[in-house]
Order: structure tokens, then C-alpha cells, then sequence
């Protein structure tokens, strides 16, 4: 085995697109940091215009300020503090007010000041809050890149709790801790060590059951929704040493809508993941099967918008729309690189996120990011997306870019964002939008 640090690291290695969100710029600290806190304060400032289409006259422009506090011991403590408070410049309509409502007008929206809290470092026995980007729950067969603010008028913070006791390891997460929308888990067991005793080479043979219930009354009320998924994991091929190495695993599972009969689907599939010092590259190709409306994946990327509405023309809520029978080709592939090491988290020169569906009766949802650090890491540019119901009437599209520059020593730097966005209707629609932001931030670091 490669990595001896812990069984929850080995863990979450040997399954690949673990971890809960995508990993966003660290808190830079000082050499000897093992030993020393270290905090960051930053306020970035930009003026923010949002363009709802098919509505003549009703963009609205607002002074975004972003301050932030960020406090941190490796391994003991890390928390990040502040939230984007948008100050109206105009539009907006009559009795508008100053501060922009959707941001704030539920409980939930009050998550959105946590920016980040860890307490334990890394697995087995950690805590982790703030906004899930790109969450995968372990196997990943229920909860798959999901992002629990897609949408841009509800911003909760997530919890994600890991814990281990051989031969069991758990991992439970909440998409928001304010409000009661999804909530799972899954409990890993390691089949070898259960029957035999603690092996030599651990984690070889995996049985895992996750279960992820929506409760439906956060972020707008839905229709509730409970999925079940056991899945088998096997170690095919692992060579390496503590610098790195590789896997190969081998991978099925079946899962189901508990209390409705026939919604169910298997799935077969191989991962690979080859670790160094400068990459680290985690790569699926799984086949599926989907029966009775049931599939995997279904808290994915898109969830925070078709648990309004879905993709395609049935136009109804993702817990209430059909879903064809079928099969599908699943394939996934997460790989970062940097020159000078991949030691730090968040520093990287490239890095790109990828997942694709192609169905056998002609839909395709694709979504991913790339993101590159360039000229001394003080130019950042990024680039992201979601395409689902590909080769169907009423398609979704979605993008967004941002630059960061930094200059003058590296504490100021230059922003600007732009991309597409989807907002909830009260008729229970999404209506299409866009913005734009630019301006500047400024940042200390101790």
C-alpha cells in the first residue's frame, strides 16, 4: 500500500472522486506552520450586475463587498469566516431594498458566513462545513459532484463528519445544517479484516451501504425523496511506496427507491488512481443500469436546480418527472498537477474535474472545471460548466469564468467573473439569467 498515513486516507484514495467539495485557495502560512497559527484577512470589492433575460428592464447592479477572516493550526483548527454582502446601485424595481433579499431572507442563507471550519485535520475522525462545490459521498453512487448552492438564491453551509472504528469506517454528511434538506451516509466495511482479522494489506476487499434522504423543506419546498445503494469494492492491482504509487479497482454495486417497487439500477465499472509527488490523477469508466424511474447519480450537479425542475421537456420536479429505462457509460476523471508539488492544498498549476452520462436512449449530461495558475501563480483562470439532457428538447446549459491577477506584491489583486445563471420562480419555474463582476481585493496574510 502507498499511503500508510490512515485507513480513512487509504480510504478515500481507493475510491475515487472522495472528498467533499473542490478544494479552494488555502490559507498561506509560514514554513515551520506545523506549530504555529496563522491568520489571513482579505476584503474584496466589486460591482456585481445581474441580467435576468426575457425581463426588459429588470437587470440590477450592486456594489459586492466580500470581507473574510480565516484562522488556522494544521491539523487542529481551521476556520474561515464572512459572506458577499451585495449593496444595490439600481434596479431591483419599486420598494426594493438596499441589501439584496434573496441573499438573506431565509434561515439558511445564514450558512453562507461559515466559509470553511475543519476540526481534526484530515480522515478518519474529522469535521468538515461550508459550501459542498462538488460533493461526492464515498462510492458516489447516490451523492456525485453535488453542489448545494446551484442554486443562486439559497447559499447553506454543509457538514461533512467522518469517523473510523475497524473494520468500519462512516461518513455522514448534512447539504445544510440550518435547514432540513439532504442527509446521508455511508458505512464502509472491510470484509478481510471482519472475517479474518486485521490483514496485512487493508481495505482489499470493501462492502459499503450508503442511504441520502431530501427532507424537501430548505431552499423551497420539494416533494421528499429517499434513495438506497449497496455497493462491493475490490483492489485489483496496488503497487507503490509512502511517494506515491497506483491502484486499479474493480467496482459494482445495486441501489433502489426504498418503498417503491421496481426503482432500482446496478452498476459494474473500474477506477484507477496514480498518485507522485507533482500529480494526482482519479479516473472512472462505470456501466449502468436504470429501472423504474431509479438512478445513480441522482443528487449530482444539477440538483439544486431539478429538484425545481429538471432538464427536458417533462418540466416538472426532479422527485416527480420520469425517467426512462435504460443503460448508460459513465466516466469520470479528476487530475491535478504542479510543478513544484502538490503538497499544498489548492496550489496547483492545472487542474481539471470531469464527469460524463451518455444514455442509451439518446440523452448526455456532462459537467467540469479546469482551472490554471500561471505566471508565478499570479494570474488564476478558470472555467466551468454543466450540459445536461444533451441530445433532448429543452436541454440545460450553464457556464462561468473568473480571473484572479495579483500585482503590486501580491496583496492586491484584480478579480472578474462572469457566466449564466438559473433563478427560481414562484410558479415553480427557472428563469434564465446571467452576471458580471469585476473589481479588486486586497489580503494580508500572518
Amino acid at each position: 500500500m502507498f499511503v500508510r498515513r490512515s485507513w480513512a486516507v487509504v480510504l478515500l484514495l481507493l475510491l475515487p472522486g472522495a472528498g467533499w467539495a473542490e478544494d479552494s485557495p488555502p490559507l498561506p502560512t509560514p514554513p515551520d506552520s506545523s506549530s504555529r497559527w496563522a491568520n489571513l484577512l482579505s476584503l474584496e470589492t466589486t460591482t456585481l450586475t445581474l441580467l435576468p433575460q426575457r425581463v426588459v428592464g429588470r437587470d440590477e447592479g450592486f456594489l459586492q463587498v466580500a470581507p473574510k477572516l480565516v484562522v488556522a493550526r494544521p491539523g487542529v483548527l481551521h476556520l474561515g469566516l464572512g459572506a458577499p454582502v451585495r449593496l444595490r446601485m439600481w434596479g431591483g424595481g419599486e420598494g426594493a431594498g438596499l441589501v439584496r433579499k434573496e441573499d438573506w431572507d431565509t434561515l439558511s442563507d445564514w450558512g453562507q458566513v461559515v466559509r470553511i471550519l475543519t476540526v481534526g485535520g484530515d480522515a478518519p475522525n474529522s469535521l468538515w462545513m461550508g459550501a459542498l462545490e462538488s460533493y461526492t459521498l464515498l462510492s458516489g453512487h447516490l451523492v456525485r459532484r453535488y453542489n448545494n448552492r446551484g442554486n443562486p438564491d439559497y447559499h447553506p453551509a454543509g457538514v461533512v463528519v467522518t469517523g473510523l472504528m475497524a473494520p468500519v469506517y462512516v461518513e455522514a454528511f448534512a447539504s445544510d445544517v440550518l435547514g432540513a434538506r439532504l442527509m446521508g451516509a455511508e458505512v464502509v466495511l472491510d470484509a478481510q479484516h471482519l472475517l479474518f482479522g486485521r490483514p496485512r494489506n487493508p481495505l482489499q476487499y470493501l462492502l459499503s451501504l450508503s442511504a441520502v434522504h431530501d427532507w424537501g423543506k430548505a431552499g423551497g419546498n420539494s416533494e421528499p425523496m429517499t434513495l438506497a445503494h449497496l455497493d462491493g469494492t475490490v483492489i485489483l492491482v496496488r503497487r507503490g511506496n509512502t511517494e506515491g504509487g497506483f491502484e486499479l479497482q474493480a467496482m459494482g454495486g445495486w441501489g433502489g427507491r426504498p418503498g417503491e417497487g421496481g426503482a432500482w439500477g446496478a452498476v459494474a465499472g473500474l477506477g484507477v488512481e496514480a498518485v507522485s509527488s507533482t500529480l494526482d490523477l482519479r479516473a472512472r469508466l462505470e456501466a449502468r443500469l436504470q429501472r423504474g424511474g431509479f438512478r445513480q447519480g441522482a443528487f449530482g450537479p444539477d440538483y439544486e436546480l431539478a429538484r425545481i425542475q429538471v432538464a427536458g421537456p417533462s418540466a416538472l420536479p426532479q422527485a416527480d418527472a420520469p425517467f426512462p429505462e435504460g443503460s448508460s457509460a459513465y466516466g469520470e476523471v479528476i487530475l491535478s498537477w504542479d510543478a513544484e508539488g502538490l503538497g499544498v492544498l489548492g496550489k496547483r498549476h492545472f487542474r481539471l474535474t470531469m464527469g460524463a452520462e451518455a444514455f442509451s436512449w439518446g440523452r448526455v449530461d456532462v459537467d467540469g472545471r479546469l482551472e490554471a495558475q500561471v505566471f508565478h501563480r499570479n494570474l488564476t483562470v478558470a472555467v466551468g460548466g454543466v450540459a445536461m439532457g444533451m441530445g433532448q428538447p429543452a436541454a440545460r446549459y450553464l457556464a462561468s469564468g473568473e480571473a484572479r491577477w495579483r500585482f503590486l506584491g501580491e496583496w492586491l489583486y484584480a478579480v472578474g467573473q462572469g457566466g449564466t445563471l438559473l433563478f427560481p420562480t414562484a410558479e415553480g419555474t427557472l428563469r434564465p439569467g446571467a452576471f458580471v463582476a469585476v473589481g479588486l481585493g486586497v489580503d494580508h496574510v500572518r
